[in-house]
């Protein structure tokens, strides 16, 4: 769903001009979707901040003219420091009335924003991490799969459950993306940042590692020559480096960057680390790297209850898992990891030029 179209709707139910249907469907929605009720609140929170700036800058106008009219009148002296503090003096004694009850007038208001907060805020969770895939919901009418005004290639009667993004590892079409992002699905299709929809294969999942491979399988896919990027096989990582992500929390490519945080997990877990970055519900699945252009990792979950502590999988259990799937499945023998990186010493918009054809938006599907 597009975003101006869920902040229309989320506006309106903030001003009370929703059909008692309409809100009462939008109140269960936003109750069943954490994303669309932290959307309610941090919106609210944006129209109060704005109202509060406006009446501040109108209280500093009051201000400016007050204080040139009582220095026009004389009870204001801006001569000595000594004459200017005994002005104070007699000003505050004269308003001390007034000024006790704009300070009491600040405190409800304080108080009132403190109580909006908390009961538009969602309730706290017990997990403490958040995958980050994204589950789907539809406020007006059905998921439109069109793309370029393109017949959708999925089968009728399709719907969509989750979304997050896969990137390739092998120009032949191979994509890996989390295992969670999967969940619940019977098939997939990949759409690029030209907006290119392909049909795609699950063809190996690993719930442990939270890892699954993808294969573009679609006549309309022209393969790469080669990847730009590659996928290091170390494990090792420094704290204080930067890394960058590419990804698909909207229905278009973003990018964030962040630095490592810790050299493990959530919990100490050694097959992932902590960055300091912030990703959203769509991230999932996203490669992570570091300055020369290497995958160091991808993105799988964040931590509820610290801002912007996300978690992503090393990249060397990529190298794992392709071992384990040519040693189970003779027919993915070709998979070729690639091994170097041509981004080295480019700029960071060269850079990302180069790899975002590379990132897909991942959508899985069940059937009805």
């Amino acid at each position: 769903m597009e975003d101006n179209i869920l902040l229309q709707a989320i506006e309106r139910y903030l001003e009370g001009t929703m059909l008692p249907a309409e809100k009462e469907y939008f109140e269960q929605l936003r109750k069943n979707t954490p994303e669309i009720d932290q959307m309610v609140v941090e919106h609210s929170m944006f129209l109060h901040q704005m109202d509060m700036y406006s009446a501040r800058s109108i209280f500093k106008d009051n201000l400016h003219q007050t204080h040139n009219k009582l220095t026009e009148k004389g009870d204001i002296y801006e001569g000595t420091e000594l004459s200017t503090k005994g002005r104070i003096i007699q000003l505050y004694q004269k308003y001390k009335r007034v000024t006790a009850i704009a300070a009491s007038v600040g405190g409800i208001i304080a108080l009132a924003i403190s109580v909006i907060v908390t009961s538009l805020s969602p309730s706290p969770k017990k997990e403490d991490l958040q995958e980050l895939s994204k589950k789907i919901y539809v406020l007006e009418g059905k998921f439109n799969t069109e793309i370029k005004n393109k017949p959708s290639k999925l089968p009728e009667g399709a719907t969509l459950k989750r979304g997050g993004t896969g990137f390739l590892i092998d120009a032949k079409g191979y994509i890996v993306t989390n295992a969670h992002v999967l969940k619940g699905s019977s098939f997939v299709n990949v759409i690029s940042n030209k907006k290119d929809e392909f049909k795609a294969k699950i063809i190996f999942v690993d719930l442990n590692k939270d890892l699954a491979i993808l294969k573009i399988d679609d006549k309309d896919y022209v393969p790469f020559k080669y990847l730009p990027y590659n996928i290091a096989k170390s494990g090792d990582i420094s704290l204080g480096e930067e890394v960058f992500t590419l990804g698909y929390p909207r229905n278009e490519i973003t990018y964030s960057k962040g630095d490592v945080s810790a050299k493990t997990g959530y919990n100490n877990d050694t097959a992932s680390f902590q960055i300091q970055m912030p990703a959203n519900p769509g991230n999932s699945g996203g490669p992570l790297l570091n300055k020369n252009g290497e995958v160091v990792g991808i993105l799988s979950t964040r931590e509820l209850e610290a801002e912007g502590v996300t978690f992503a999988i090393k990249s060397k259990n990529i190298h794992t898992i392709i071992e384990e799937i040519k040693n189970s499945d003779t027919s993915v023998q070709k998979i070729k990891l690639p091994k170097h990186s041509t981004l080295k010493g480019m700029d960071r918009e060269t850079q990302i030029n180069k790899i975002e054809d590379c990132v897909f938006m991942v959508q899985a599907f069940n059937k009805k």
